[in-house]
């Protein structure tokens, strides 16, 4: 495993804390944070599809349109995206339409990844922009709460 800036680790732990506040809305536990060039978190984001009744309000679409907001612009180079769930393949397009040139995330997603484990959109040379990609950062805890989660639905499907 490659080592990581210790910020990482920092920005992950308030990536988990907006997954975890998903329970209230029953929506799968990702989180998302944007941080700045300076290292200051300029957005959070948490999954809101069930909250919303969105398809297309993942946490990191969330996340990019308050940093956007913040910012007063689309263009969001110079940040990074740090998000406890590889993002799915419209999340990744998202990260390159908003120019955001670094990705943070922990849990791969060998189902919908499209950051390096089914597709790496990302990173595709085919396309005009591309991220740096940092993947597994914080894993078994990311991983963790995402098991935690599918297990306690499992079991409310069965009562």
């Amino acid at each position: 495993m490659i080592a990581v800036p210790p910020e990482f680790d920092d920005w992950m732990s308030l990536a988990l804390a907006e997954a975890d506040a998903c329970r209230v809305s029953a929506d799968v536990p990702v989180g998302a944070v944007v941080v700045d060039a300076d290292g200051v978190v300029i957005a959070t984001g948490r999954n809101e599809r069930e909250l919303r009744q969105d398809p297309t309000a993942h946490a990191e679409v969330i996340a990019l349109r308050a940093a956007a907001e913040h910012t007063g612009d689309w263009h969001l180079t110079g940040t990074t995206l740090v998000v406890t769930l590889e993002p799915c393949p419209m999340c990744a397009g998202a990260l390159l339409a908003a120019r955001v040139p670094r990705l943070v995330y922990g849990a791969w997603d060998d189902k919908a990844g499209g950051a390096g484990s089914v597709y790496d959109i990302v990173r595709d040379r085919r396309l005009p922009h591309r991220a740096e990609v940092y993947g597994g950062v914080r894993e078994a805890e990311c991983r963790a709460q995402l098991d935690a989660f599918f297990a306690e639905r499992r079991v409310a499907e069965r009562h």
